[in-house]
């Protein structure tokens, strides 16, 4: 970056922390496209032009949604041109002017004067700027990006291959939109994050202020600290207070530590800890200041102490959150606004809190998608979500000892510092991760062993972690560690053994998986109800279709391909004849596939025993409707996976893990921190329907407890569980295992199913039947089965249901709320009507009120 250096005067600490004193720039910004390189001074664009309301913050790609310009699935190629950003504003004097993110060759012109140029989008640029009364004038251009990257040029040791140009390693930049195969063509481009106007010497103390807030523990006590930033001059003192949830109030004192600066701490006795929600409530204290007379709302922030655990085999990793070992599970976020980047409670809440509804407990932010924005974090703070933070370096080669260029570092070191101060309140934090793959690129492309590993992951980073946040983890690189650096028996893995390497599911232990934090990449197929709406109501004979599919650059196959081997090999039907013969059958069970190796591999990992303390999704939500890896479709409606991992996520489980000649096990889990007594039904049906082996234990599980049944120890006979001794035809088709609440009128808990025959063919019509019922405003609907039915699914024309792609034991009934789109349970005038489908069922069932 160069800039006009403002006067020392002029030059407060307003780098670090959360904006606390609106300062934004606003007005009618409106922006104009031009060919690359056609105007390079302001007064070259003239008056006349075609110019467009913009929103700001925002970026080029929302402007030209706002402007019903835009269209999902043809993306315009926003690298080829420059894009123009105008605001007239008044006001005189002196000011600092604050450019907290801009995507990505950016100039900016104030008065006709170039105040600023960068190429880095990551981090906030200020700059001392006189303004000139009733009409000034703020111009910003973003250059054309692929005209200057065909300019670049540099050795590198490895170029990576899904990355297209890979000369944006020469610029600091999303890799968003320039993955081929897996994230359309949505450039980031514009001023994605607030431009504000500061006033060095405004009356108003809380104008432009930024917090400092963090926390820590001190034995049993909570530390909170803040730092106050102002543009003009610090007052000499002031006070803050925190507040808990259960109305307690601390009280701290704020003393000048510089000359723009205010700084104190407090202490919280005996404070409540912020833990992951499927171990405990994420408490939260309220920080406010009171400066000058201004009250000042600083966020919030939680005590908590997270920790590597590597006890145990060599390679072991593992968490410990205030100091209990967690199973961390849950999915990778891409973005929740691919085009417009926006940073609003409204645009991640509904995302993060499908994630939480699904018994996640951890995101993770990979290094090939941009920074969130302060409400991603604030939302996950409050709803007990961990997050894995990756920087936003990937793939490519940032340089040896003695290759790393200084601009480069430079740039790393300001993007680090900056992140780590903004984000240091934040109680969810729970892993920050060099970048995503650069190891695992350098090793599968062929570069010797020494390349592999890099200084900006080694020292430059570790060393920011260690001094701004050293209350969380630090991994070099996700994946690290082994003989390989993907190798998944040691430290961090990308695990594809069950999914693109076509392993069979026993390969989910053969492994030794100790952490994934990307696994599990199918080609989801979304409802019927989105596919419709998204024009891919026939969908197999659809370009589109296919377009909407992920798949690896350079790879001859995709991630429907995946899914294919895995129908063959569990169902043993043939897709492509059932594609064309039978599409809708093709595509229930294409989403019942994923449902059951999710199933299958969770409940490995889970089990008693497991080497696994840890397994992310790939991918959170698709970024366009269609068979995307989401777990989540585009329009927010969960898929058969979310269902799936649903019923393998939660806190108290019970799961059931297939050992072969020594029968079948059955763990249940407890993660709570309390003691929980529950009643365990293990049955084997016969046509799904006669209970041929039946055995009922009630346990009192110890608080963070997970306890291995071995089901031959339920019953006093021999017992062909799994139908590996194979003495004459099988007894059974269908185990399961139910935990009920007996303190709570026996209410379901948790049901794990096991089934010795996986054939799509296998089982009996269920006899499905429903009822409709209305209660309070409130729609039910009322399942049942007169015998085993596997994957119910339901699909209504106007409702999301609460439950859906689950198994209901015979003679069991599933009553369930049907939401809307917004997750209530009325409707306006929508009347449930729709079908209620299983694997095993001839034909759906359809039902209406």
């Amino acid at each position: 970056m160069t800039a006009r250096d403002p006067e020392p005067a002029l030059q407060p600490v307003l780098w670090a922390g959360v904006a606390v004193g609106d300062a934004r720039l606003e007005g009618d910004w409106t922006f104009l496209e031009t060919l690359a390189g056609a105007a390079t001074h302001p007064r070259e664009l003239g008056e006349d032009g075609h110019w467009l309301p913009a929103p700001v913050p925002g970026t080029v790609a929302s402007a030209l949604r706002a402007a019903g310009r835009w269209d999902d699935s043809a993306p315009p190629p926003l690298h080829q041109h420059d894009y123009w950003y105008r605001l007239h504003f008044a006001g005189s004097g002196r000011r600092v002017l604050r450019c907290n993110g801009l995507a990505t060759l950016a100039e900016v012109w104030l008065n006709g004067v170039q105040v600023l140029t960068t190429r880095h989008m990551f981090v906030a640029h200020q700059v001392a700027v006189q303004l000139q009364g009733a009409d000034n004038v703020l111009h910003i251009c973003f250059r054309a990006l692929h005209p200057w990257l065909r300019t670049q040029r540099g050795a590198v040791r490895w170029k990576p291959r899904m990355i297209q140009p890979p000369t944006l390693r020469a610029v600091r930049t999303t890799l968003l939109g320039h993955m081929p195969g897996w994230c359309p063509p949505v450039h980031a481009v514009g001023p994605w994050r607030d431009i504000e106007l500061l006033h060095p010497e405004g009356a108003d103390v809380a104008h432009g202020a930024r917090a400092v807030l963090a926390g820590h523990l001190d034995g049993r006590d909570g530390v909170v600290a803040l730092q106050l930033h102002f543009p003009g001059p610090a007052p000499m003192q002031g006070s803050f207070r925190a507040q808990g949830a259960d109305g307690g109030v601390w009280q701290g004192e704020l003393r000048r530590v510089g000359a723009h600066s205010l700084a104190g701490t407090l202490r919280v006795p005996d404070a409540q800890r912020w833990w992951p929600h499927t171990h405990g409530e994420p408490a939260l204290y309220r920080v406010q200041a009171e400066v000058g007379g201004h009250a000042i709302p600083c966020g919030q922030t939680g005590f908590r102490t997270i920790t590597e655990d590597r006890d145990g085999e060599p390679g072991a990793f593992a968490l410990r959150v205030n100091g209990e070992r967690v199973f961390c599970r849950g999915a990778c976020v891409s973005s929740h606004d691919l085009p417009g980047l926006a940073d609003t409670d409204e645009a991640v809440a509904s995302w993060l809190q499908l994630a939480r509804d699904a018994g996640a407990n951890m995101v993770r932010v990979s290094g090939v998608t941009c920074y969130p924005g302060e409400a991603f974090y604030r939302q996950c703070d409050a709803l007990g979500l961990m997050v894995w933070q990756d920087f936003m370096f990937a793939n490519f080669d940032y340089g040896s000892e003695t290759s790393a260029t200084p601009a480069l570092m430079d740039d790393a070191a300001r993007e680090v510092a900056q992140w780590l101060a903004g984000t240091r309140a934040h109680a969810s934090l729970a892993v920050l991760c060099g970048g995503s793959e650069a190891e695992q690129q350098a090793a599968m492309l062929g570069t010797p062993r020494g390349a592999w590993r890099q200084p900006l992951f080694d020292t430059l980073i570790p060393a920011l972690v260690a001094e701004h946040r050293p209350d969380v983890i630090y991994v070099r690189n996700s994946p690290s560690e082994g003989a390989w650096p993907f190798q998944p028996d040691t430290g961090i893995t990308h695990y594809y053994g069950v999914g693109a390497y076509q392993r069979p599911l026993a390969d989910a232990r053969l492994a030794n998986v100790r952490f994934t934090s990307e696994c599990l990449a199918f080609a989801n197929v979304p409802c019927a109800r989105t596919l419709a709406e998204a024009g891919l109501s026939q969908p197999l004979h659809d370009p589109r279709w296919k377009a909407r599919v992920p798949r690896d650059a350079g790879s001859a196959w995709d991630f429907e391909d995946i899914r294919d081997f895995y129908l063959r090999a569990l169902f043993e039907v043939d897709p492509p004849r059932l594609r064309y013969e039978q599409p809708a059958r093709y595509l229930a069970l294409s989403r019942a596939v994923v449902a059951e190796i999710m199933t299958d591999v969770f409940s490995e990992w889970r089990r008693a025993g497991s080497t696994c303390m840890g397994g992310l999704v790939w991918q959170l939500q698709d970024l366009l409707p269609g068979a995307g890896w989401g777990i989540v479709d585009a329009r927010g409606r969960p898929k058969s996976a979310w269902h799936a991992l649903r019923q393998v996520w939660q806190p108290l489980q019970v799961l059931i893990t297939d050992e072969g000649l020594n029968g079948l096990h059955v763990h249940v889990v407890n993660e709570s921190a309390t003691p929980r007594t529950v009643q365990l039904t293990f049955r084997c049906l016969r046509d799904g329907e006669i209970a041929t082996v039946q055995a009922t234990q009630t346990l009192t599980l110890a608080p963070r407890e997970t306890r291995r049944l071995v089901a031959a120890e339920l019953i006093d006979h021999f017992f062909d569980f799994t139908y590996a001794y194979r003495f004459g035809p099988p007894a059974h088709d269908v185990v399961l295992a139910t935990l009920h609440d007996p303190a709570a009128s026996n209410a379901l808990l948790s049901q794990a199913a096991y089934l010795p025959d996986r054939r799509a063919a296998a089982l009996r019509a269920p006899g499905l039947s429903a009822t409709v019922d209305q209660v309070d405003g409130v729609w039910w609907l009322t399942v049942s089965a007169r015998r085993f039915a596997r994957w119910v699914h339901i699909e209504d024309h106007a409702f999301r249901p609460e439950l859906d792609w689950f198994h209901l034991g015979p003679g069991e009934a599933r009553r369930i709320r049907l939401m809307n789109e917004g997750g209530g349970g009325g409707g306006g005038d929508a009347i449930p009507s729709g079908e209620i489908s299983a694997l095993n069922a001839e034909r759906p069932l359809s039902y209406d009120a």
